[in-house]
């Protein structure tokens, strides 16, 4: 097993308990993780969940889950469905379930209260003359011509655009704050906007909809939130996070506290491109096993405990790092090495004769499922005249340093016998169909009684007992390790035509009743986990990890 990597740090927590040890909030603890339900969860937000409730399960406290379903256009309750499944999938339980929605009546009721003491206005400025007025980061904003409109014509307008009077873009309510301020979310920024669109939960009630800075913050006040974690492209938005609720004058005032999002090698982590892969048929879905979303890699074999691991290591702070997707691998790897029982499974099948075996003989091995873990017990595996070796283990004119099959040279057969290769059977074209061995019947169990030694250990199948298995061999989803930083913005060049490689392989009998989620490791191969499409008539089995550990080499490597 390899080693497990250093714990890292989490300042967030640090945070935390500091201010139970202060007293603040009374030492209570409430988190939140706050998903849009416009898409799939992927690794990313695994870390986020992991923190949120990871921090209320470490100190007593709560967390909610809340849908933040502000925007109808691009939400589902498709989506809200496959966030509880992935959140419960990774081994947390939410103590609420809200949805901004809940709380539309509310916030309507707040958005007047800020018109009635002079902090809001109705504006009829255009969406490209507001972009215009706002300014920049070197010039100043203006002020609208309606931001000093009367708080009585403001509430009648407000009232009209929740009543559906005007169009989309013709009335937006904007907070009045400060058009020269440096900080350019808080030059008047949107409260409410227009959106005729069927709401997955509220229907047709709605056609006014609260921006996200609007309902953010005062949801977490709502809930109790004390810690409202978020990601660092909020942190320019917590002086609006906070002036919300201080023009509310809310006796509740929740912490926002920003920390760096997960960057990955070798994958891209945006809800906007994903999708677009699904869209455009480049991957089957949003669970494909290419994809980074926790449906994916659940559906690849990746574990929850593993993942939790993952986002363990990596820690918590407060400056973006990219992160190598090889030690998201190794976690997955070390956690399936502990944990999976072993079998065998050949990918890319070669025959074998075994020429003075009894031909009508079969016998049944008993294998152990661990070679540690005795509580997985063991199965019996068939052995008989002809076998499938893996094709990789088999070479006609071998190089010196080559130590498993080939012609003159003894292998070991895991758990049966040892045999030489004698020879090879070709077809016309000169391709080899079969190898020719002899077995030493005294061999039984892999032992050489007379002390010779056989270099190498090869796993095998019975071919008259093996069953025909799909075996989905998963890569990269793209050729470079950043396909993000393309000049041109297109990401999608860089896709791997050979991110799924389909292999028509065997595996042994005792995985006939194999079920979808079934984790194991082919000897000498890889992880593998069967997908969720399998059926007892057509095995499909993904490959997870490689049994190669890149992100034991690269630490080797850096000392």
């Amino acid at each position: 097993m390899a080693e497990k990597t250093e714990v890292g740090s989490n300042f967030v927590r640090e945070i935390v308990e500091q201010d139970i040890a202060n007293g603040k909030n009374g030492g209570r603890v409430a988190t939140r993780f706050p998903p849009e339900p416009n898409g799939y969860l992927h690794i990313g937000h695994a870390k986020s969940i992991c923190l949120n409730f990871g921090l209320a399960q470490r100190f007593g406290g709560t967390c909610n889950l809340r849908f933040d379903d502000t925007d109808p256009v691009k939400e589902d309750t498709e989506y809200c469905d496959s966030i509880k499944h992935d959140v419960e999938w990774l081994g947390f339980h939410w103590d609420n379930l809200y949805f901004a929605s809940d709380y539309f009546d509310q916030l309507y009721e707040w958005a007047k209260e800020l018109i009635r003491r002079g902090l809001a206005y109705v504006d009829e400025l255009t969406p490209e003359e507001i972009r215009e007025y706002r300014g920049n980061f070197y010039t100043d904003g203006k002020p609208s011509p309606w931001r000093d409109r009367p708080a009585e014509e403001s509430l009648d307008l407000l009232e009209r655009m929740k009543n559906g009077e005007f169009k989309e873009g013709e009335r937006v309510l904007r907070a009045k704050i400060d058009m020269c301020h440096k900080n350019m979310n808080m030059r008047d920024p949107l409260i409410y906007r227009i959106k005729f669109a069927h709401h997955h939960r509220t229907g047709d009630k709605w056609c006014i909809y609260p921006m996200y800075d609007f309902a953010h913050g005062l949801s977490d006040a709502i809930e109790g939130i004390t810690h409202s974690v978020c990601t660092l492209e909020f942190e320019d938005h917590r002086i609006l996070y906070d002036w919300f609720i201080d023009a509310l004058e809310l006796d509740r005032h929740p912490q926002q506290i920003e920390f760096a999002k997960l960057n990955l090698t070798d994958i891209v982590l945006s809800k906007r491109r994903l999708l677009s892969l699904v869209k455009e048929g480049h991957v089957n879905g949003w669970d494909d096993p290419r994809m980074p979303t926790i449906s994916g890699m659940r559906r690849r074999g990746f574990t929850p405990e593993a993942i939790r691991n993952f986002c363990e290591l990596i820690g918590v702070n407060k400056r973006d790092s990219l992160v190598d997707f090889a030690l998201l691998e190794h976690c997955v790897r070390e956690h399936l090495n502990a944990t999976v029982p072993r079998v065998m499974g050949v990918t890319k099948p070669i025959r074998v004769l075994i020429e003075n075996y009894p031909e009508d003989q079969v016998e049944w091995f008993d294998a152990p499922y661990s070679p540690t873990d005795d509580s997985l017990g063991s199965r019996k595996v068939p052995f008989s005249r002809e076998l499938y070796i893996e094709s990789a283990d088999f070479m006609e004119n071998a190089p010196s340093k080559f130590y498993r099959l080939t012609p003159g040279r003894e292998v070991r057969l895991r758990y049966a016998y040892v045999i030489k290769c004698t020879g090879v059977d070709k077809d016309a074209d000169g391709n080899i169909t079969q190898v020719r061995c002899t077995y030493d019947p005294e061999t039984r169990g892999g032992n050489t009684p007379d002390g010779r030694k056989i270099k190498a250990t090869i796993h095998w199948l019975s071919r008259a007992h093996a069953l025909p298995a799909e075996c989905r061999m998963i890569n990269s989803l793209f050729t470079v390790s950043d396909p993000l930083a393309d000049p041109d913005g297109d990401f999608k060049k860089y896709l791997n035509p050979n991110s799924m490689e389909i292999l028509n392989g065997y595996v042994e009998p005792a995985l006939a009743d194999a079920k979808p989620g079934y984790h194991c490791q082919f000897e000498r191969v890889a992880y593998f986990n069967v997908d969720d499409d399998s059926t007892p008539d057509h095995l499909i089995f993904n490959r997870t990890v490689t049994m190669s550990d890149d992100w034991a080499k690269i630490q080797k490597k850096n000392g």
